[in-house]
């Protein structure tokens, strides 16, 4: 647990550091990035929110994921994960965006799309944005958890570059 905390941290600093504000889309996750994003005191200076968007309704009502996009490459994509990562940027107003689609099991998979396949996206810093593919095993906890897990870890890569870089 103290590992996981670290990475919360190493978040927090660099968003705070750098003035920037984050807000996170999860699908399959279910609102954990937030939760881990929240657990660090005084993280309302740089984290806005977060869209929890379970249905596909609410990627495209909420978020504004087209219904093209989804009918062509179905929830569980890169391309829908990097419209979900945008739409929540816009929604709030902010300057970096973590989002997250995929299938967390036990049921629901389908040899196309198994169980543990997971797109995570991360966009900001001047139009910057990774869409990565993941194929995690476990339970559905499991799942979630290392799902969260990769998804924070390539907002810290993010953050990083933007660091490097002098910001947005």
């Amino acid at each position: 647990m103290a590992k996981l905390l670290r990475t919360e941290k190493v978040i927090g600093r660099l968003l705070a550091g750098s003035g920037l504000k984050l807000a996170v889309a999860e699908s399959c996750t279910g609102g954990l990035i937030g939760h881990r994003i929240t657990s660090i005191a005084g993280s309302s200076d740089y984290f806005a929110g977060g869209v929890i968007a379970y249905s596909n309704e609410v990627k495209v009502r909420v978020l504004g994921v087209q219904r093209a996009v989804l009918s062509k490459h179905g929830a569980v994509s890169g391309q829908v994960a990097l419209q979900m990562a945008e739409g929540v940027m816009r929604l709030t107003g902010t300057d970096v965006a973590v989002a997250v689609t995929g299938v967390a099991g036990p049921g629901g998979g389908s040899v196309k799309k198994p169980v543990g396949l997971v797109f995570i996206a991360v966009a900001g810093g001047g139009g910057r944005k990774q869409v990565r593919r993941f194929r995690f095993s476990g339970s559905r906890a499991q799942v979630k958890m290392a799902a969260s897990q990769a998804a924070l870890g390539m907002l810290i890569d993010l953050l990083s570059i933007i660091e490097k870089k002098g910001g947005c």
